[in-house]
């Protein structure tokens, strides 16, 4: 196949999956009713399922890791004095289940990013309801949204899939079946209703913004279908609530609406590229509300706006409370990250804050964060405390990507490597911002690595954890 035929056949699949989307996603919602007789509460779910469940599967994965046999094998003492054999690794298989849903004819596949979660090379295996079995590979992995795109490896072989439904449309009350393989034992299906729509104290993901159901979710369960009773594509299942590790009907699923966003994205071939806002936000709690004069404490209130961003370009200001995203109301801060971030890059979207009293309708840029200045990852080196961290400039682009909070700058720990004078300090953890250092402003990485080759007996490092500043003094 050619260079040109593979771009059209993969433009294709992009337009089908939009197109379908749109379709479905813009039907007008069906009268709701409920049952009315004996005779109604009879009926079978079974054409949904039957309609739904093919395009349910099994998702295998098979990863090789290495085992210390020692706790000791990182301590210089024990290596020195019992020598370089001492607690060799040996090789493991660990194995994991989960599920996953085709969305496409061609077998792209959307499962939960900690089903096929792997260090190191993995082997996965998809199992079909019909006991076919084929091979995927990842196309796209996005830890914050908790989804991963795989695609099965079947050239010519046509798949079931489900059509992406709008995950708006929803409504408390409504009926959805959830399809999986609880346990392991096979395909299963269960059924409930909406409990609730927009939780967002679910700590799974960055996005926070889930269908809550009471269709039975149990372990095994992760990146299965929730439909609607079309057969749709309502949301991926992926957390449960439980004291005990089964259900207790208080499921979790992530929306269509996100789902979508970032399968859209792995069929053009590039990473999950979202809308920057620029703001810093907090909850409106009952005092603040009462002190602005809301009804109610709701919204999302913007506490700082960063320069040059697309809220500063919108004339955002301290204080202004966003109660709506389009015709969409507002919460919380983690409702409007949600409703904010789904939009695709490119045109406005408008918002409706609370400035003074009184409501003020702006349209806030949909655009990229950029990548200014480079993050220039670098791991440190040399004899001193903070060898082998490896460190970046921050930039709008990369406090997106960390999910760091939007005024914060400088340099940026990513990993600490293991055995390193910084892994055995355990001083620095992954996500902190070195802000000064022996009372030196770092402002960069190339400022970071030369002050750190001064060889000070004594440092004092001052960095953001979480929002707080920690103080920090290494050595005598």
């Amino acid at each position: 196949m050619n260079t040109l035929a593979a771009k059209t056949i993969c433009t294709a699949v992009v337009l089908f999956v939009a197109t379908a989307i749109g379709v479905h996603g813009m039907a007008a919602a069906q009268q709701r009713q409920a049952p009315t007789s004996k005779a109604q509460i009879r009926l079978s779910y079974a054409p949904v399922v039957k309609r739904a469940a093919p395009a349910v599967v099994n998702v295998y994965v098979r990863r090789k890791v290495q085992v210390r046999s020692s706790p000791f094998f990182d301590d210089p003492f024990f290596r020195r004095f019992f020598g370089g054999g001492f607690g060799m690794p040996r090789e493991r298989v660990e194995s994991s289940l989960g599920s996953g849903v085709i969305v496409s004819p061609d077998g792209v596949i959307v499962t939960n990013h900690h089903v096929i979660k792997a260090r190191g090379e993995a082997e996965i295996k998809i199992a079909l309801s019909d006991k076919r079995e084929y091979p995927a590979k990842v196309i796209l992995k996005d830890e914050r949204t908790d989804l991963a795109v795989l695609r099965l490896e079947a050239p010519g072989v046509t798949f079931p899939y489900l059509n992406f439904e709008d995950s708006e449309g929803l409504e408390v009350g409504d009926i959805v079946l959830a399809i999986g393989n609880p346990f392991g034992v096979g395909q299963t299906v269960t059924s409930g209703i909406v409990s609730a729509l927009a939780r967002t104290q679910v700590g799974v993901s960055d996005y926070k913004f889930f269908i809550q159901t009471d269709a039975a979710i149990n372990p095994g369960n992760s990146g299965g279908a929730l439909v609607d009773m079309e057969g749709r594509l309502v949301g991926v299942n992926t957390a449960i609530y439980s004291r005990t590790g089964g259900s207790h009907g208080i499921g979790f699923a992530i929306p269509s609406n996100m789902v979508r966003q970032v399968v859209l994205s792995a069929l053009r071939g590039k990473t999950v590229k979202r809308p920057w806002f620029g703001a810093k936000l907090q909850n409106v709690t009952p005092d603040i509300a009462d002190s602005l004069g809301l009804d109610r404490p709701a919204g999302a209130l913007v506490q700082q706006v960063r320069k040059s961003s697309p809220a500063h370009k919108a004339k955002l200001r301290p204080g202004d409370v966003i109660v709506q995203v389009s015709d969409k109301a507002v919460a919380d801060p983690q409702a409007f990250r949600y409703r904010f971030s789904t939009r695709p890059i490119g045109g406005s979207v408008p918002l409706v804050v609370v400035r003074k009293g009184r409501k003020v309708q702006i349209a806030v840029p949909l655009e990229e964060a950029p990548e200014v200045p480079a993050r220039n990852e670098t791991e440190i080196g040399g004899r001193n405390p903070f060898a082998g961290a490896r460190v970046a400039n921050l930039s709008p682009a990369l406090t997106e990507e960390l999910s760091i909070d939007e005024d914060a700058y400088g340099v940026v720990v990513l990993k600490v490597r293991r055995g390193t004078p910084a892994g055995n300090t355990r001083f620095l953890k992954p996500n902190d911002i070195i802000v000064a250092l022996n009372g030196e402003r770092i402002e960069s990485v190339r400022q970071l690595a030369d002050v750190v080759q001064l060889q000070a007996r004594r440092w004092h490092v001052s960095l953001k954890r979480g929002g707080r500043l920690l103080e920090v003094v290494i050595g005598g």
